[in-house]
């Protein structure tokens, strides 16, 4: 069976499936070329990560395929329930880049907390006693509340990281089943902390020293946090965005941050990727990174390995 990992995928995902009997193609073929390429090379299984869209038109069009696969979380980029109805399966890999969206995550945090995404940009042309004038206001970490919207696996392992910080959690779910979250201090020991996530942000929002959200797209396209919300936060509240974009309304968070009620942002996701707002990429309150959340080497390698069990264990 031929499969084209059009976004790439691991070495040692594409040997495991190799060595299993399967040709792996990773050429990137062109959006508006995929249906051909499909049909004209036999194609019957289509890996995609975020670059490339899954839609109606390409499960209509290509009736050879048997299988979609998305290296990563979500799967807003593939028709899913449309495309399961017509037989094929759709798989997806939760659990490979939980620890590396994590550690993003709290390295933004650490940035905002110290300015440190406006040093590296102005220490070569700024005056140096100026921008330690302007630095000269950072937060710490320890004693701060973070809240986490979106209490799954990325979200436990974001309050792993929290906790060992020192910060104080409260995580906000759909689900309020106490959660135990394994907190590593070093030298194999690891400490167990039980969180009861709340589902009613806007009775804990005003609490909230940071903000991290672990969402997914809203299937009504509607912001979890708009303009209400940013109404009830603490000022100067940090935020980052390493869920999806648009579970930010963009436009109502430019605004918070220039009336002083978000003190920065960090954003990993954007509306219109790839092709963000110029707002805010050029905000100097807002730090970006073009979604790399599961941009490691050790989450790649974990993502091929898990989209080669599925597919091996399935059609092998």
């Amino acid at each position: 069976m031929k499969i084209l990992a059009n976004d790439g995928i691991s070495a040692v995902g594409k040997i495991k499936l190799e060595e299993a009997g399967f040709t792996v193609i990773t050429d990137k073929v062109d959006q508006n070329d995929l249906i051909n390429y499909i049909n004209s090379e036999n194609i019957e299984m289509l890996l995609v990560r975020s670059a490339t869209t899954a839609r109606k038109d390409i499960i209509d069009a290509c009736p050879g395929l048997k299988l979609i696969g998305r290296g990563g979380v979500g799967m807003d980029n593939i028709d899913v329930a449309y495309a399961r109805e017509k037989g094929l399966t759709v798989i997806n890999t939760p659990a490979s880049s939980s620890q590396s969206v994590a550690e993003l995550v709290i390295g933004h945090m650490f940035a905002l907390s110290r300015f440190l995404y406006d040093s590296y940009k102005n220490m070569e042309t700024g005056d140096f006693s100026v921008l330690k004038k302007n630095y000269g206001k950072g937060v710490e970490l320890r004693g701060k509340t973070i809240g986490i919207i979106g209490f799954g696996r990325i979200g436990q392992n974001l309050a792993s990281y929290a906790l060992g910080c020192g910060m104080n959690v409260i995580a906000v779910d759909q689900f309020t089943t106490p959660v135990t979250v394994k907190v590593p201090v070093g030298n194999n020991i690891e400490v167990d902390i039980e969180i009861t996530p709340t589902n009613d942000l806007s009775a804990v929002i005003g609490n909230l020293d940071f903000i991290s959200l672990h969402v997914p797209k809203q299937a009504d396209g509607s912001a979890v946090i708009s303009a209400k919300e940013f109404a009830m936060m603490k000022k100067g509240v940090r935020i980052v965005n390493a869920a999806r974009g648009g579970v930010i309304n963009e436009t109502d968070l430019i605004a918070a941050l220039d009336n002083g009620t978000v003190a920065a942002v960090a954003l990993d996701v954007f509306e219109n990727e790839p092709n963000p707002r110029m707002e805010l990429l050029s905000h100097p309150k807002i730090a970006c990174t073009p979604h790399i959340g599961a941009a490691t080497l050790e989450a790649q390698d974990r993502i091929g390995e898990e989209l080669a069990a599925q597919i091996i264990s399935q059609f092998g």
